[in-house]
């Protein structure tokens, strides 16, 4: 079922962590480029504590860090 355009998300994505160059694409949320697998699950912890958010990781190993 699609999500209606006219209904806000109840979440805000305020990070994104990427080992990928190509997927920094700009726009609202901080994008940062972790240099190996640990450093971005560091890192994307580290954020999160501090933002006092949640961290969902995406099946391409991207984390994505939000707040509910």
């Amino acid at each position: 079922m699609a999500r209606e355009g006219s209904i806000k998300p109840n979440y805000e994505i305020l990070a994104i962590v990427t080992l990928n160059s190509k997927r920094i694409l700009g726009g609202k949320p901080l994008s940062l480029l972790g240099e190996n697998q640990e450093e971005a699950a560091i890192m994307t912890q580290d954020l999160a504590k501090a933002m006092k958010a949640d961290i969902v990781q995406m099946k391409n190993g991207d984390y994505l860090i939000i707040r509910v």
